[in-house]
């Protein structure tokens, strides 16, 4: 697919099987970074799938909680669902949209599905900030379904690219300090696909429709659900099975610095923390 790919293809280091859980006010969803075994992939802190059409494992949302020193990056994949904040921000998110928000030094969020009936399906994915940036001014990046470019493959399928560079066509997504690539690739039964994935960054790839194989020295099959955690390389080989696939694929820049993590509140040292929950409860949020 893309004529930047060179021969380093990475590999499958560790396989991460999703753990069923729940947060906000009772969301039934699937914790895939986040969870006891595998806390965090430098700088990503976590990665929700939620995915029902049932409303009651999702109609009481997420009321209104506070954040600082990371960001939250939402992508619905369907249903609707209505984000409000402390600052007076409000916005909703539609099926195929994105919103990555930066929390920097704090808010207090809401996220309240605007539906009581149908599939409510999607992704929230946490995004470290580095230690300069985590007292920045938050800011929201609300990004329209038609505002995120697609690309069609030679051999069917098509590609979202919400954040980063595929060949030439670059995501919407812009300034973020960690450098993303997020893309949602669609595969036809049987396809290949490759592209260029940043030198150096993390990255990993979970297929949310069907299976999929990471084709490298070392091939490794994915079931749906399964998060692979890639190595060293600077490109990504997959390959769908006969019924196609879905798949995010998602790299940044690392930022190898020590993590102090409480809730919803991920700073550099305890103190760090404890001045975050001092200022939540005085209001300064």
């Amino acid at each position: 697919m893309n004529a930047n790919v060179s021969a380093r293809p990475r590999d499958v280091v560790r396989v991460v099987q999703g753990m069923p859980t729940s947060d906000g006010a009772g969301v039934k969803l699937t914790r895939v970074i986040g969870q006891p075994g595998f806390d965090r992939l430098d700088p990503f802190l976590l990665l929700d799938e939620f995915r029902s059409d049932a409303a009651g494992d999702y109609i009481e949302g997420f009321p209104d909680h506070p954040h600082r020193g990371f960001e939250t990056v939402t992508y619905m994949l369907q249903g609707r669902m209505r984000h409000r904040d402390s600052a007076g921000n409000s916005g909703l998110l539609t099926s195929g949209s994105v919103q990555w928000m930066t929390a920097g030094r704090g808010l207090v969020h809401s996220e309240m599905p605007e539906q009581d009936d149908g599939l409510m399906w999607g992704f929230q994915l946490w995004v470290n900030l580095p230690a300069k940036d985590k007292m920045t001014a938050p800011r929201y990046q609300d990004i329209p379904p038609g505002d995120i470019p697609e690309v069609a493959l030679p051999q069917g399928g098509k590609v979202r690219v919400v954040a980063g560079n595929l060949g030439d066509v670059r995501g919407p997504v812009q300034g973020i300090v960690t450098a993303p690539l997020y893309l949602d690739i669609e595969l036809a039964p049987d396809a290949r696909f490759e592209t260029a994935v940043p030198e150096g960054h993390s990255g990993f790839v979970y297929p949310f429709v069907n299976g999929v194989t990471v084709k490298a020295a070392r091939d490794t099959p994915l079931g749906r659900g399964q998060l692979g955690v890639l190595g060293d390389g600077d490109s990504l080989v997959l390959e769908a099975g006969a019924d196609g696939a879905r798949v995010l694929l998602v790299a940044a820049h690392p930022l190898n610095e020590p993590v102090a993590r409480y809730g919803p509140f991920v700073m550099n040292t305890v103190d760090e923390i404890r001045q975050a929950f001092v200022d939540f409860q005085s209001g300064r949020f």
